[in-house]
């Protein structure tokens, strides 16, 4: 650090005095400036490179997971941990589409409704019973909320609807098309979990 710290300073201040200064022999300045990186200081700044090329490649919303993947494709020896400590050397970081990441939050659920489907999994007719859930997408623009609905018995989705807000709408307009789609003669069980966006009342519109 002392060394890199003279060569870069060299323009500004004498190399006789910043060795004075640092304790150093500037022999040994000299002697560093021919060779000035280890063979593994070489070798982690080679793989640096590759590692912010990818990155750069894929659009920078990679972490040093999915980058790890991306060396080893290109025939590169190199654990995870590895990749993780050149994403630092490269001062590269994995970008989300938005400032607030969607996780869970602290709460109480609105509406605590019975188990009625009690883990029974096993459907023997189609439209007879449905489950729901939300999962976010990451883009470049923010995150994108998706609704499904499955039917148990095959195992399809039969609904689902994408918005920008992860809202109680964005749940209705799932089971509206799932239902759209599959017209039920019958009553059907839908399950979900306690989330606020399926046990609360929906948004009233805007004017």
């Amino acid at each position: 650090m002392r060394y890199a710290f003279i060569a870069e300073h060299r323009p500004i201040f004498s190399i006789r005095a910043m060795c004075r200064c640092l304790s150093v022999q500037p022999s040994g300045f000299c002697a560093w400036l021919k060779v000035p990186l280890s063979k593994r200081a070489r070798e982690d700044e080679r793989q640096a490179k590759l590692v912010k090329d990818a990155w750069e490649a894929r659009g920078k919303v990679y972490g040093y997971r999915k980058l790890h993947d991306d060396l080893m494709d290109i025939g590169e020896t190199c654990c995870p941990n590895r990749v993780a400590r050149l994403v630092q050397i490269a001062g590269i970081r994995a970008q989300i589409g938005d400032k607030k990441r969607p996780g869970k939050y602290g709460g109480k659920p609105s509406l605590v409704v019975d188990n009625t489907l009690d883990r029974q999994f096993d459907v023997e007719a189609p439209d007879k019973a449905w489950v729901t859930d939300i999962t976010y997408i990451r883009t470049h623009e923010g995150f994108a909320y998706l609704a499904v609905v499955l039917d148990l018995f095959s195992r399809r989705v039969v609904g689902w609807a994408m918005q920008g807000r992860q809202t109680t709408n964005v749940v209705l307009q799932a089971l509206l098309a799932a239902v759209w789609r599959r017209k039920p003669n019958g009553r059907v069980l839908i399950h979900s979990d306690q989330g606020s966006q399926f046990t609360s009342m929906p948004e009233a519109p805007q004017s």
